[in-house]
């Protein structure tokens, strides 16, 4: 039911000039963060209001925070082998 205004969220995020946004990245944000506690007999209209006065520094910020949370990928390579990613190679 929302996935209009999530597009036209994602649209705006995109005229604003802060690039691709997706609708789940959108959907996440609400999920976790907007709506953690989720109230009893809330309404439609509450939920769109809710997603059209989202500002894109809320989201910002929550996107950032997950990004500082997701794994590192680099945390199983000893030193040698990451000094050895870190040389160029001579052509």
């Amino acid at each position: 039911m929302l996935s209009p205004v999530l597009t036209s969220k994602a649209e705006e995020f995109a005229v604003l000039g802060y690039g691709e946004v997706k609708m789940e990245d959108i959907w996440t944000f609400l999920t976790k963060k907007k709506w953690r506690k989720p109230k009893e007999g809330i309404r439609i209209y509450e939920l769109v209001s809710d997603v059209l006065s989202m500002k894109v520094g809320e989201f910002m910020n929550f996107a950032t925070v997950e990004a500082f949370k997701s794994p590192d990928w680099f945390s199983e390579l000893d030193s040698e082998e990451l000094q050895e990613l870190l040389v160029p190679k001579d052509k």
